[in-house]
């Protein structure tokens, strides 16, 4: 874990440097914040301490790949700054942050039996939504571009449960919108899946 929050502190430095990153990252590392440790999901992917810190690096590895290939480059048009692409890969969860608590719940073994399992529970005080608390909490810090608060608003894509047809016009009006979706879906489905 200490290697992953090594690395994510180094990309920070060299990347995220717009007025407020002093005070986005002494937030980050401080004891009101469990980005450093905290999971990246109840069940699911990265449900264990320091998950959500892997998810952010996995998001990064994954968007800066993406944007990195030459069709994308070319023929779509995009081009980042790396200040960006670090923001809002690093970032778009943090939304998560002191929201789980570690808990138990109950399973059966492969003998039918019940037993207490480790989990975590969720336990939202600021119940903002998910993209949309990032940007809020992000903004609090720093100053967002248009462009990089809406990837993060709508980087759950369609499988969110908002209007469909907003998912649509921010995908297609904020194309980093949709590279950060496949990222995250990338890192969540293939690099942290436990098929």
């Amino acid at each position: 874990m200490q290697e992953h929050k090594d690395r994510l502190l180094a990309i920070y430095g060299e990347q995220i440097t717009r007025e407020g990153a002093d005070k986005l990252l002494e937030y980050l590392t401080s004891n009101a914040c469990d980005f450093f440790t905290a999971p990246a999901s109840q069940r699911y992917h990265g449900s264990y301490e320091g998950g959500l810190l892997e998810h952010s690096l996995n998001v990064y590895d994954c968007l800066t790949a993406y944007l990195a290939r030459e069709r994308v480059q070319k023929l779509y048009g995009m081009d980042y700054d790396p200040e960006s692409v670090a923001i809002c890969a690093l970032f778009h969860d943090i939304c998560k942050v002191n929201c789980y608590k570690p808990g138990f719940r109950n399973v059966k073994d492969e003998n039918g039996k019940w037993q207490q399992v480790s989990s975590y529970d969720y336990e939202d005080k600021l119940p903002y939504g998910h993209g949309e608390k990032s940007v809020y909490i992000l903004s609090g810090f720093i100053r967002l571009s248009r462009e990089e608060a809406f990837a993060i608003r709508y980087h759950m894509g369609f499988s969110g449960i908002e209007d469909k047809r907003n998912i649509g016009e921010a995908l297609e009006r904020f194309p980093l919108a949709f590279a950060l979706n496949v990222a995250d879906m990338e890192a969540t489905y293939f690099l942290e899946s436990k098929l």
